[in-house]
């Protein structure tokens, strides 16, 4: 375990080097990328190894299930998290961009132009591939990075972060920028670093992204509840509806993208419900209704209170029978946890009304709600998907780990020639 001297000089080193990566060229930091996905490629059969022993000693301890589906890390995984650090690598620069061109008189220039952040604070549970994802996006965007990975994971993590410094010691970036830590305890500490550390961004549970918010004067970024609910609309397409619902179920339930619960319009219960609960239970889903679920479908659980508030991450799904579309959305905004809701419906009006009203960072229609992704939508791939008001929000990608400085070049220009009786005026005139 490192001490809070440690902590800080581990800081440190991470900005001083975050500082010379934030200015390297689009080729270096494409060149770094690439190297990071060999050396992993290199370090295969170690991470796997790594993993086996993770997952072993996790059993042991009796591991939760959904938490244990995220912690393995098979060669497909492997395989598809090196694909997407390339696809980081394909990605335009976002560090650069100048976003505002202005005259503000003759000789005033303004350019408002991006910029990293700094130094991203990571902090996850299981899924060690997060360690590849996000290291890929920091190093394309400029940022240096400390990464705390859960104690489920640490040999996987420490093996990733092994071949990455390893990938990045023949570049022009300093491995230094790539940090991890190892203990529980670390996390007070890192969350104490306002100084050099710019922004956190957990990947957990509710009670523990609450944990970091309540305890740290640094900007955090992320999502607490995955809570998704997929709205079955008395125009739905049933067989259609049966394929979305299963997928968004059991395609990956330990997701935060999967539903939890399922809202049937009461036109279309009694055709709809026997026919995915079929589909449903042949993949091992546990079911729970409300008193009107229950009428038609005899051999599920009640659904209680507690259900419509509760991310399973497993194969269990709670429904519910509602008599309207605003009945529905009234029931997502009460339950919702601002994630993904999605409506099932051939009334493009219908639709057209739940996406406008739906509060969340994806609202989708017909489709999935295992398509929230950063990797899915292009982004390469993400840090982490946020259900916050302000920007960035659902999978945030490079676009959430840059912000910007205004510039402004003058020729002896002072603000007094623009007071007074006498004012000179602006011409505020926009630039190619």
């Amino acid at each position: 375990m490192n001490t809070a001297s440690d902590l800080i000089e581990i800081a440190q080193k991470t900005r001083q080097a975050a500082s010379k990566l934030g200015v390297l060229s689009t080729e270096d930091k494409n060149q770094a990328i690439e190297a990071i996905a060999l050396a992993l490629e290199s370090a295969r059969e170690e991470i796997l190894a790594a993993n086996v022993a993770d997952c072993q000693a996790a059993a042991a301890e009796g591991i939760a299930k959904p938490l244990y589906k995220r912690l393995q890390l098979d060669e497909h995984k492997l395989r598809d998290a090196i694909a997407g650090v390339r696809d980081v690598g394909k990605l335009d620069d976002p560090v650069g961009k100048v976003q505002i061109h202005r005259e503000i008189d003759t000789g005033l220039i303004l350019k408002r132009i991006t910029c990293p952040l700094g130094v991203l604070g990571i902090i996850f549970e299981a899924r060690p591939e997060a360690a590849i994802q996000i290291v890929s996006l920091a190093i394309k965007s400029g940022n240096g990075v400390i990464l705390k990975g859960g104690k489920e994971a640490l040999l996987s993590c420490e093996a990733i972060v092994k071949a990455i410094k390893q990938g990045l010691s023949d570049t022009t970036v300093n491995p230094d920028a790539v940090q991890l830590l190892t203990t529980r305890e670390e996390i007070l500490e890192l969350l104490q670093l306002d100084k050099y550390v710019d922004l956190i961004i957990p990947r957990g549970s509710n009670s523990f992204v609450r944990f970091v918010q309540e305890n740290t004067r640094i900007p955090v970024l992320g999502h607490a509840d995955g809570i998704c609910h997929l709205y079955i609309d008395k125009m739905a397409d049933i067989p259609k509806a049966i394929n979305i619902t299963v997928d968004a179920k059991t395609q990956y339930p330990s997701g935060c993208n999967a539903i939890e619960t399922l809202l049937v319009h009461s036109g279309i219960a009694s055709e709809f419900l026997p026919k995915v609960a079929a589909a449903l239970q042949a993949e091992n889903v546990e079911l729970r209704g409300d008193e009107r679920t229950l009428q038609i479908l005899h051999n599920i659980a009640a659904a209680t209170e507690t259900d419509w508030k509760t991310e399973y991450s497993d194969l269990i799904l709670s429904i519910k029978i509602v008599d309207s579309l605003e009945a529905a959305i009234t029931h997502i905004s009460e339950y919702g946890s601002r994630h993904t809701e999605a409506i099932i419906t051939e009334d493009l009006k219908a639709a057209e009304t739940f996406q406008a009203l739906v509060n969340a960072a994806g609202v989708y229609h017909n489709c999935s709600t295992r398509f929230a992704d950063g990797f899915r939508y292009g982004f390469g791939a993400e840090v982490g998907i946020s259900t916050q008001q302000m920007p960035p929000r659902g999978p945030v990608g490079l676009e959430g780990l840059i912000t910007y400085k205004y510039q402004m070049s003058g020729d002896g220009h002072i603000v007094s020639s623009y007071t007074g009786a006498n004012a000179k005026p602006f011409t505020h005139r926009d630039l190619d």
